[in-house]
């Protein structure tokens, strides 16, 4: 039987909100015990000692989240994208790539301003000094896969086609945020605040994608 479209409008809406809420929440929650110096810090701390062990490995997949590396990445998929949109004669054909490209620019401008709120000192590994949460290289790695395969997901003929790109994104993010949290380079909810931010970034970017996908192309997945 049908869903009617008015149910199946609710749901989606109900969707949203909880995929822009819970990030937010937690996001605020964790800025909070990093603020306040709380227990969460110190179990956080705790999980850091168990996990660093500074390796080759563990530092090649922490660039993933470099911007030299992560950014192109980015520039090829939207440039991809604007031309398939064009040539598809697509309305505002230029509007998942301007926001695409002006999620990657808010990264900085949210993420520096949080560690200058923060103040959190770096782990035992870095060199002193503080503006360690939320993880910038986490944050670049998240929007720049996730808006990558976000914005391509549409023209991808072919489920096993979408879930291999969902699949590699993932991978590429969670490499990322091991390699940092295994070097050293960042605690672990450095790297979690850094995934709640992104949360509600890309799925305000998700909402832009469905409202400007081409006629006869499926909707991509959410976030």
């Amino acid at each position: 039987m049908p869903i009617p479209a008015n149910q199946e409008r609710t749901t989606l809406r109900g969707s949203v909100a909880l995929l822009l809420a819970l990030p937010a929440l937690l996001f605020a929650l964790i800025t909070w015990q990093v603020v306040a110096d709380g227990p969460l810090v110190r179990l956080d701390e705790r999980l850091s000692r168990l996990l660093v062990n500074p390796d080759r490995c563990s530092e090649l997949l922490a660039d993933l989240g470099n911007v030299q590396v992560a950014v192109p990445v980015l520039a090829v998929a939207l440039g991809y994208v604007a031309l398939r949109n064009r040539r598809a004669g697509v309305d505002r054909w230029w509007l998942p790539v301007a926001a695409g490209a002006l999620l990657m620019a808010l990264v900085p401008a949210l993420v520096v301003p949080l560690k200058e709120l923060t103040d959190r000192p770096g782990t035992p590994v870095v060199p002193p000094g503080t503006g360690y949460y939320p993880s910038g290289h986490t944050a670049t790695a998240v929007v720049a896969y996730g808006c990558a395969t976000l914005l391509l997901l549409p023209w991808l003929r072919t489920t096993l086609a979408r879930r291999t790109l969902i699949t590699l994104c993932v991978a590429l993010v969670l490499g990322a945020s091991y390699g940092l949290v295994r070097r050293g380079y960042h605690w672990p909810l450095d790297v979690v605040g850094s995934w709640c931010l992104c949360s509600v970034l890309l799925t305000s970017l998700w909402l832009a994608v469905r409202a400007v996908t081409p006629p006869g192309r499926s909707q991509p997945p959410g976030p």
